[in-house]
């Protein structure tokens, strides 16, 4: 084996302290990679290039994933709807497997033999990292420190100091993880079944009154313009957050089963994802036929339990995601949606092929397609089975009629 290593690096705590404690007590040669899947700015990408040079590795390398992460990733999560537990559209956990991807990519690149994180060994996070080196690179070794060790922030923070860096490592009282498809919030409140993220705890305060209307245009399923000024869907995700988030519009706590079993409460912020996907799935609503409805919200559903548990790589997923994109071919139209302070409303559509077409009747006043006397034939048809049964079953007749 050589000494390379390449090192999924934030800049936070765990992988500063990674990075000193591979080089020293591991012997190896570290290179940090950085992968921005959308919650990083220029000025913080900067200053983690900084920090993981000074803590010693040998270089650094940033990776700007936020286009692949919505090709291979989001763009599933809005045409299937998909709000884990119907509350959380896997903010934070559907970045890990892209993320690791890049980082194992990096990892062919420069020829290391080993591969490291700083996931504890309390969270879904280290599955995540864990099962995409394992599956794509099975002769690559995984070195996972601080899960290795079982190290308290305290102790990181003492070996850090003991080497010489100093840096500012107040305890944050929640940890936050930002990224272009949402903000997890967790810590304190989130510990207990029974608590509550107070206001100061979200990253956006609310700063708007009133309300506003913002329209979405779709095409195909993805979200190509926004109040008419057209853009890429990547561009809009940002857009629309931007106007949003002011609103504190995106809130809740998901409760789960984690993948290693236990249940967990997580904070999350995601005004974006929340009203992209509530706007989409009403044009749905309008534009799929009763069967595609009902068969997509299953396989979707399927689909978000296994990307939050990183089975990415399992084929199903590319066999659903085929189901997903033949699904969209008409989901073509626009959404307006009204914004206002902690909560917004999906209003309504203009789609060319929307089926609540007048031209065959107006629900609830009249139809232009059938007569009376055609209700009176089809109930009749349709309430046969049933008549059968209950013929050979009249007790239970009477049990329905107590």
């Amino acid at each position: 084996m050589n000494n390379k290593v390449v090192l999924a690096f934030s800049g936070g705590l765990d992988t500063s302290f990674c990075v000193p404690y591979l080089t020293n007590e591991k012997k190896l040669e570290v290179h940090t990679v950085l992968v921005n899947t959308g919650g990083f700015s220029k000025e913080e990408v900067e200053a983690i290039r900084q920090r993981a040079l000074t803590l010693g590795a040998k270089s650094h390398t940033t990776v700007d994933a936020v286009n692949t992460y919505y090709e291979k990733g989001i763009k599933y999560l809005i045409f299937g709807n998909i709000l884990k537990n119907a509350t959380y559209p896997l903010s934070v956990s559907s970045e890990r497997v892209f993320q690791a991807i890049e980082v194992l990519k990096h990892v062919k690149k420069i020829g290391a033999d080993s591969v490291a994180h700083g996931s504890t060994g309390a969270g879904n996070d280290q599955v995540r990292f864990d099962i995409v080196f394992d599956i794509m690179a099975p002769e690559v070794n995984i070195i996972a420190p601080v899960r290795e060790l079982g190290s308290s922030r305290q102790e990181e923070i003492e070996y850090l100091q003991k080497h010489g860096f100093n840096f500012s490592w107040e305890k944050s009282k929640y940890s936050i993880n930002q990224g272009i498809w949402g903000t997890s919030i967790g810590g304190v409140e989130t510990l207990s079944s029974a608590g509550y993220l107070p206001e100061e705890a979200y990253p956006s305060q609310v700063e708007k009154t009133g309300s506003e209307i913002v329209s979405i245009g779709f095409k195909e399923g993805e979200p190509v313009a926004l109040n008419g000024k057209k853009m890429s869907p990547v561009e809009l995700i940002y857009a629309l957050k931007a106007i949003a988030d002011p609103y504190g519009i995106g809130r809740d706590i998901h409760v789960g089963d984690t993948i290693i079993g236990i249940k967990g409460r997580v904070g999350f912020e995601a005004a974006a994802p929340l009203i992209l996907i509530k706007a989409h799935h009403l044009l749905e609503k309008h534009v799929l036929t009763k069967g595609q409805l009902y068969w997509k919200e299953q396989l979707a559903n399927w689909y978000g339990q296994l990307m939050h548990e990183a089975q990415y790589f399992d084929p199903v997923m590319r066999n659903i995601e085929a189901f997903m994109d033949d699904s969209q071919k008409a989901i073509t139209g626009t959404v307006q949606v009204k914004l206002q302070p902690y909560t917004f409303f999906v209003l309504g559509i203009e789609s060319e092929y929307d089926l609540m077409n007048s031209k065959f009747g107006d629900y609830g006043e009249a139809n232009k397609s059938f007569s009376g006397r055609d209700v009176v034939g089809f109930t009749k048809v349709l309430a046969n089975p049933m008549k059968i049964y209950y013929a050979l079953h009249e007790d239970q007749v009477k049990k329905n009629l107590k």
